[in-house]
């Protein structure tokens, strides 16, 4: 795990502008989240577990690595409200396969998509926190608000991924794009 504070983490990110690059979507689509107008969320987390597979070894033991279904479930059950308080776009990004995801995104019914960095280029691109376990490269979990392809907020570290889209609901309904 990287030694990078947590408020390093939040000040480097704040204010970078996108990389202009697609990323494979459970909806079949390239995002270039650099292109998107107006208000985007993309929340990024380690990975989604498989039903009955079981989790990595000392899975569990690993600070922010659980929690990725209630982080999702929590963005599905709050999508509404985000569009109603200017969110136009919202995003799950992982390191996993849009193949791997796409079940996720049909077991979990979300409705947004989400993407693939399974090449690691926008994570290398952004500096974006990660760690390893059990030979994956995995993201830290954080979520970003992006408005018109520039990070205006990070929320980081995410200790309740069950809470984090109404924290993040909370924040755009205080703080309107534009």
């Amino acid at each position: 795990m990287s030694s990078e504070s947590d408020a390093h983490v939040i000040e480097r990110l704040t204010g970078q502008i996108l990389p202009a690059m697609g990323l494979s979507a459970t909806n079949d689509a390239s995002v270039d989240l650099s292109t998107l107008s107006g208000r985007t969320v993309v929340y990024a987390y380690p990975r989604t577990a498989e039903p009955g597979v079981p989790s990595p070894e000392g899975w569990n033991e690993i600070p922010g690595a659980k929690g990725c279904t209630p982080q999702s479930c929590s963005f599905r059950d709050h999508a509404a409200e985000l569009r109603a308080v200017g969110v136009e776009s919202l995003f799950g990004l992982s390191s996993q396969t849009t193949d791997y995801q796409k079940e996720a995104a049909e077991r979990l019914h979300l409705p947004f998509a989400l993407l693939s960095d399974a090449d690691h280029r926008f994570k290398e691109a952004m500096a974006m926190p990660d760690f390893e376990a059990d030979g994956m490269r995995l993201f830290k979990r954080l979520t970003m608000v992006i408005d018109d392809g520039k990070i205006t907020k990070v929320f980081y570290p995410v200790d309740d991924p069950a809470a984090d889209a109404e924290n993040v609901l909370k924040w755009c309904g205080e703080n309107p794009a534009g």
